[in-house]
């Protein structure tokens, strides 16, 4: 039987019998049935009854340019007829990987002439844990190894990403985090920001950096890591003041300053990425997720001229993959970031459909009473819902809700991410005005009926 000759009952139990889902409560999800994904236009997927669906996450945060881009799977098969594999071990390369190289390089911030490649933004993250505690064994401080994160932070899924990430929930599973790795508070100004104007909390909250590193003690800290905006951790975007604070910091301790851009590189804040938008410098950044828009997994770690010549001169770094630069994923990330680039994708978030979301998104969700903390940057973006907003009290049972109204966007066709009690949406950069109102119509809608049932449910 042909995958086209199934039906959606057959897919869902071969699905039950065979698969298993990342982030998942498998009993109970084949005890529903999944719902299955057959294709995807633009921002649009549908699913194998027919049904037309916003995509209001672009996959997992990664689809930029948008999906059904014919030119992409050309340059693949293109890059697979002629070259389908081969390894950048042992004096060996490749035109796919030097060209995208050279690319990435056009488009980062000045400083940063080398690109290491993964498969993930988890093996990113991985990748740059390595890179950080060798960077000072080269240095002559092999004592420098702790690296310092955020609560409620995600750096992926491996051992190392999850650990640095300030998920418990992840920690409670496998024994993390694993040594040499500590956490401080996130920047979430609506909880913690009590009295402070902002900007005041901004410089608070980067002083609990300052607070760990003399409690650790510089001498033993590499470095600092954090998400420009966090993404899983429900879009918390910091105040202006936070991520130069930070950097200060970091240079006054002489320790490395990190940047995760798996979610906010290549176009999602308006700039190539975040660091950009928040104006700071990092030693080292993370990507992923958009360098390929998902069409193929590809990570790459982008390496400051310092770190990279200090590594450079330890000699071997013991480190890399089977599939680092793999030329058909090289090959359909340059052809992205090219589209990106060339099409003016980037820049049309920056100055267009960026703002015109953030208009609306505020305007759409501001009405509702259980909605407060609405924000956002570029096309990224969230708001959190909130027991009374006169007193900033959350719900109990945090999540709980969340779960319940991504539902309802859910069976009305529309992905939203709850995280927590934050509902999250960042959509692939090529959505149009036309269809941002159609997809905040349809998400007020929802709202609509999520307070209903809150009221019903006596949670009001």
């Amino acid at each position: 039987m042909t995958q086209q000759q199934r039906s959606t009952a057959q897919w869902r139990e071969l699905d039950a019998a065979h698969h298993l889902h990342p982030f998942t409560d498998t009993a109970s999800l084949n005890e529903q049935g999944v719902r299955m994904i057959t294709h995807a236009d633009g921002i649009y997927l549908w699913d194998s009854e027919g049904n037309k669906i916003t995509d209001g996450m672009a996959g997992l945060w990664c689809v930029n340019i948008g999906y059904g881009r014919k030119d992409l799977s050309e340059v693949a098969k293109r890059q697979m007829d002629e070259l389908a594999y081969y390894n950048t071990f042992f004096k060996t390369s490749h035109p796919a990987v030097v060209e995208l190289s050279r690319l990435l390089v056009e488009v980062a911030p000045p400083g940063f002439d080398h690109v290491f490649y993964t498969n993930s933004g988890s093996e990113s993250v991985d990748t740059m844990i390595r890179m950080v505690r060798r960077y000072w064994d080269v240095k002559g401080k092999p004592q420098k190894k702790t690296l310092i994160g955020r609560w409620n932070g995600y750096h992926g899924s491996t051992i190392g990403g999850a650990s640095l990430g300030g998920m418990s929930y992840m920690h409670e599973q496998g024994d993390l985090p694993i040594p040499g790795i500590a956490h401080i508070e996130q920047p979430w100004y609506y909880k913690h920001g009590k009295d402070m104007t902002p900007e005041e909390f901004g410089v608070a909250a980067a002083h609990w950096l300052e607070e760990k590193i003399l409690e650790i003690g510089a001498d033993k800290v590499a470095a600092f890591v954090g998400e420009p905006i966090q993404g899983a951790g429900g879009v918390i975007v910091p105040p202006s003041t936070y991520w130069p604070e930070i950097e200060r910091i970091c240079r006054k301790y002489d320790i490395l300053l990190v940047a995760d851009e798996v979610i906010c590189g290549f176009g999602r804040t308006g700039e190539w990425f975040g660091q950009q938008h928040f104006g700071f410098k990092p030693d080292i950044f993370t990507t992923a997720k958009g360098l390929s828009s998902g069409y193929l997994p590809i990570g790459a770690v982008f390496v400051g001229n310092d770190v990279a010549a200090t590594l450079a001169a330890g000699g071997d770094f013991n480190h890399g993959f089977t599939y680092s630069g793999h030329p058909v994923a090289a090959a359909v990330a340059h052809a992205n970031v090219q589209a990106l680039r060339d099409e003016g994708i980037v820049q049309r978030v920056k100055e267009d459909v960026g703002p015109y979301m953030q208009k609306r998104w505020r305007e759409t969700f501001g009405q509702f009473e259980h909605v407060d903390d609405i924000r956002g940057v570029g096309l990224i973006q969230a708001f959190t819902l909130v027991k009374n907003k006169a007193t900033r009290e959350l719900f109990d049972n945090w999540g709980e809700i969340g779960l319940m109204c991504r539902d309802i966007f859910f069976g009305s066709n529309l992905i939203m991410r709850a995280c927590g009690d934050h509902i999250v949406c960042a959509p692939p950069l090529v959505i149009t005005k036309a269809e941002i109102d159609t997809m905040l119509a349809t998400a007020a809608r929802c709202m609509e009926t999520f307070e209903q049932k809150l009221r019903e449910r006596g949670l009001a």
